[in-house]
């Protein structure tokens, strides 16, 4: 049997030291062994109804619960200051054959895999490596869960993939303590498991692409989120190159995307006819603070998989294009209670020189993160044909009204089907803002107020705007949620909520983030019953 041990405790906090926030109990459960319990289905249901025990302990004390994974999360959207959950002890992996495909699948099932929620990126991609496949795409490292990336739209930089949820084709929900709230979702215009299989795991199934869509980006409020079905690829290379261009050629690149055209090409990576090869991943560093006419940019190409590349790792252990926070913590240590100081060396050349090229597997490249201390993150989405413009408004207000310990990138994803996913645009350049967590002054303002003049900033030049559910923010500022998505698409993801769990339990799984963000606040449904909206369609 699955054991949980229960920790009574006072705070918690993430990986990044973004709290303390407080908690009363902590849930740690662990797996009955392989050994004692050899098929992976019944241990993975074994767990299940090990969650089931703690939601009904935690719906008779009248608390609330949230489950949480790497704490990855740069806010207080996987906190609950009831009872928690660490769930990076569950981390059972399933192959799907073909015989467990429903009749219309059109997935091929060696590409599709169930994941238990504590599977970590790193971990999955072990596990595909060894069946010959990849994952589409990844964040910049590989320490989270997959049920963390899913929950809050962790997002890669492929915009011909989308962000992680975005080759999720089922999900396994536990929305309460009973035996009938074990439920499997998926699209009814993309089925992949058939019945018997996913009866196997789960007392219900639905298939609804609207229900489905809304679960995808669930931010932890759609119940336990236990298992995921993913749909993976062949294992494929990348092709790293890092670059200085001038800035106005990177700009138009990120406005753009036209790389056919552009004046900027890298002669390996050119068409028969000479123009220029679209890339599997674009990103550019941006130093606000410095007057260099050039910014360094990263491409990778997808190249078809081969045994006998370079090992890339002699390169990769010493980059620091992998992770900001990394690159400008580096000057923090030399410092560490100066932030003046530290601005006054961005103003500076801190780039280092552009690395060599490298080839790569997706795992080897984008892999473990190297900072785990005290840090800060801040990450807007918008169309990309408005990435010079945000671009200049943000890093005007970064010099103006800052200084701040940070510096800007851009990365670019394909649009999400995800009710709430923050890539909604068709192509959502996300430009984020990384560094090391600073103490306001009389000279710097705090995090949460320079959060809210980006906020401002934005609504203020009418420039459409998501913000990255993982990442810092003003998360209450007024309206906040409605102006990003819209009132309906905000209702109509509250609705479904609503309908799947019910009141009672949609309160266990709120916290004060969904408060914060006002997707706490129950919809009245009033076109349709609940049974109505959450039906197989």
């Amino acid at each position: 049997m699955a054991t949980t041990k229960t920790h009574n405790l006072k705070e918690w906090d993430t990986l990044h030291n973004n709290g303390p926030f407080p908690l009363k109990k902590l849930y740690i459960t662990e797996l009955e062994g392989d050994g004692n319990m050899p098929n992976k289905i019944e241990r993975f249901n074994d767990a299940a109804n090990e969650i089931r025990r703690l939601l009904k302990e935690t719906k008779e004390a009248n608390h609330g619960f949230r489950a949480y994974g790497s704490a990855w999360s740069m806010n207080h959207i996987a906190s609950h200051k009831d009872r928690m959950h660490y769930n990076g002890f569950m981390n059972i992996h399933i192959p799907i054959v073909a015989e467990n495909c429903h009749t219309n699948c059109n997935f091929d099932a060696s590409n599709l895999f169930l994941f238990e929620c504590g599977t970590t990126i790193k971990r999955a991609s072990e596990v595909l490596s060894a069946h010959g496949k990849s994952l589409k795409t990844t964040g910049a490292s590989n320490g989270q869960t997959i049920a963390g990336c899913v929950s809050t739209g962790v997002h890669g930089s492929a915009f011909q993939v989308g962000a992680i949820q975005d080759y999720v084709v089922g999900l396994n929900l536990i929305i309460g303590p009973n035996p009938n709230d074990v439920v499997y979702l998926e699209r009814h215009t993309q089925p992949a498991l058939n019945d018997t299989f996913a009866k196997k795991i789960s007392a219900r199934i639905i298939r609804n692409d609207h229900l489905f869509n809304a679960a995808l980006v669930g931010l932890g409020g759609f119940g336990f989120l236990h298992g995921i079905v993913i749909e993976a690829e062949p294992r494929f290379l990348l092709k790293r190159y890092v670059k200085k261009i001038h800035k106005d050629v990177a700009l138009k690149l990120a406005d753009t995307l036209d790389f056919k055209n552009a004046t900027f090409k890298i002669p390996e990576e050119t068409t028969a006819d000479g123009f220029g090869a679209t890339p599997y991943h674009y990103k550019v560093f941006i130093n606000q603070y410095s007057k260099e006419p050039e910014y360094v940019v990263e491409l990778m190409y997808k190249k078809p998989f081969k045994t006998d590349y370079k090992d890339p790792f002699p390169i990769i252990k010493q980059s620091l294009y992998r992770d900001l926070i990394h690159l400008f913590t580096k000057m923090a240590e030399k410092c560490p209670k100066s932030i003046p100081w530290l601005v006054k060396q961005l103003r500076k050349t801190i780039l280092p020189k552009v690395d060599d090229e490298l080839t790569g597997t997706l795992p080897e490249i984008f892999w473990d993160a190297p900072y785990q201390g005290p840090a800060f993150a801040c990450s807007v989405g918008v169309d990309h044909k408005n990435s010079s413009k945000a671009l200049k408004l943000l890093a005007d207000l970064t010099n103006n009204e800052g200084p701040i310990p940070g510096i800007f990138a851009m990365r670019f994803v394909k649009q999400t089907k995800a009710t709430l996913g923050f890539t909604k645009f068709p192509i959502t350049c996300m430009l984020e803002i990384d560094g090391v967590l600073w103490k306001k002054t009389r000279k710097i303002m705090s995090l949460t107020e320079y959060s809210k003049r980006i906020i401002e900033v934005l609504k203020q030049n009418n420039i459409p705007f998501t913000i990255h559910w993982g990442k810092n923010s003003d998360w209450s500022y007024p309206g906040l949620v409605n102006h990003m998505y819209g009132a309906d698409t905000v209702k109509t993801w509250k609705q479904y909520r609503n309908a799947l769990l019910g009141d009672e339990m949609a309160a266990m799984f709120s916290n004060d983030f969904l408060h914060d963000t006002g997707l706490a606040k129950k919809e009245i449904t009033m076109d349709a019953t609940n049974e109505n909206l959450i039906a197989s369609l």
